[in-house]
């Protein structure tokens, strides 16, 4: 019998070259078509394991998700970015590999950094999907999150509708 190891846990020194992979390979997937080819390579290219490690040498509350000693997700999450809306913290990113959707590894992600999030004085949070991506929107829904702003987000010269789901 052949056992797998999954953890959810804070990145470290080392991670940054598998959430690269896992921020392409989900990016590219989820905005293939949504977000114009040049901006969403240029975002892509931009996140390469330099910037991850930045991230993680910078205290960025950054989790993984680690399946078999392999990087299959992260999330990353803090204080919320708009003050007007009335959540204290937010999740910035939650992506899962493609190959790991569907099996409910992007909920105990999404579990985790709720945990964490009201362990760190954050009870309440927002996260923001683009409108057009369907699998987000679907997914926040499932988890109780209620639409609580709308807002455009420009890529290059395109304009897309992102949406926040509050958390309560």
């Amino acid at each position: 019998m052949v056992e797998a190891v999954i953890s959810i846990r804070g990145a470290r020194f080392g991670d940054e070259t598998g959430i690269a992979r896992v921020h392409d390979e989900a990016w590219r997937e989820a905005y293939r078509g949504v977000i114009p080819g040049r901006e969403l390579e240029r975002m892509i290219v931009r996140r390469g394991p330099a910037w991850w490690r930045r991230a993680i040498a910078g205290g960025t509350r950054l989790m993984v998700l680690d399946f078999a000693d392999a990087i299959a997700g992260y999330a990353s999450y803090g204080r919320n970015r708009m003050p007007s809306l009335s959540y204290s913290g937010e999740i910035f990113e939650l992506y899962v590999a493609p190959e790991y959707q569907g099996g409910g590894l992007g909920r105990r992600m999404f579990e985790a950094a709720q945990r964490d999030l009201a362990a760190h004085g954050y009870p309440t949070f927002v996260v923001w999907a683009l409108a057009e991506n369907d699998r987000a929107v679907g997914f926040y829904r499932r988890l109780g999150g209620r639409i609580v702003r709308r807002a455009p987000e420009k890529f290059g010269a395109e304009t897309c509708e992102r949406v926040a789901f509050g958390f309560d």
